[in-house]
């Protein structure tokens, strides 16, 4: 595995300053840049080994603290393994931040993070990837459906709330989007029933954007975060697969 080099880095925004975490081979050269959105449990060790996994891959990955405005990571104090009996006390701390972040606000960063990401001299300045886990998966998506000239591809894991019925639904913005996309589903996901899956998919159809979705039987909400009970390793080696091949084609140069 191609060796990678990360740090914790800041990022300046319009509201402050985001901490985050960028990755990317160890070889002094630029490469294809990817944004990646955590899950609600935020940046942690297994968060960072995920896109470690993902730079080795060839390509600089920059994770930003989505909750910067609450304090940097780790904003909320996490177990090393976060089983069920756990989650209701940490959801009591972090459901109000995820509140917080509008899709206004989250979209303002969203312009930030690219920005400063294609910038950097570890980037190679062309395509840009997004992809995000969990709530990171609505991120992902509003943020190649806002910023339509800087996402070339985008993917989604275990995503919820993708085509709810409110009227700031992330899939309204099926019409703006350019970007290639993959949704990877979860199995029986209460956050994302059948029925989204099907006006989401339906609502991209319409609007002509080339994209996969898939449901991946048997694996739960979150099944790509090993520090959780909800860890399937079979599903999450599926993920590593699409993801790279929707990146390799898409990202780098001559594919």
């Amino acid at each position: 595995m191609t060796a990678v080099q990360g740090a914790t880095v800041d990022v300046p925004t319009p509201d402050g300053i985001a901490d985050a975490y960028l990755t990317h081979p160890d070889d002094d050269a630029a490469h294809p840049a990817v944004l990646f959105y955590m899950d609600a449990f935020g940046i942690r060790p297994h968060l960072t080994a995920m896109a470690d996994r993902l730079a080795a891959a060839g390509y600089t990955v920059l994770v930003p603290n989505v909750f910067y405005r609450h304090g940097r990571a780790p904003v909320v104090e996490l177990p090393e393994f976060i089983d069920p009996g756990r989650r209701p006390e940490i959801f009591d701390e972090i459901g109000p931040m995820m509140q917080a972040l509008t899709p206004e606000l989250a979209m303002r960063d969203a312009g930030a993070y690219l920005d400063w990401l294609r910038q950097r001299p570890e980037a190679d300045g062309g395509a840009v990837g997004v992809t995000g886990y969990c709530m990171g998966a609505v991120l992902a998506l509003r943020t190649a459906g806002t910023y339509p000239d800087q996402v070339t591809a985008m993917a989604g894991f275990h995503g919820g709330g993708l085509a709810n019925q409110e009227p700031d639904s992330p899939h309204l913005l099926a019409g703006n989007i350019t970007a290639e996309l993959y949704f990877g589903h979860a199995d029986q996901d209460h956050a994302l029933p059948p029925e989204q899956i099907e006006r989401l998919d339906r609502a991209l159809t319409e609007a002509g954007v080339s994209f996969h979705s898939e449901v991946y039987p048997g694996a739960g909400h979150g099944y790509t975060q090993a520090d959780t009970a909800a860890y399937d390793e079979q599903a999450t080696e599926r993920h590593w697969s699409a993801l790279l091949d929707l990146f390799d084609r898409t990202l780098k140069p001559g594919s």
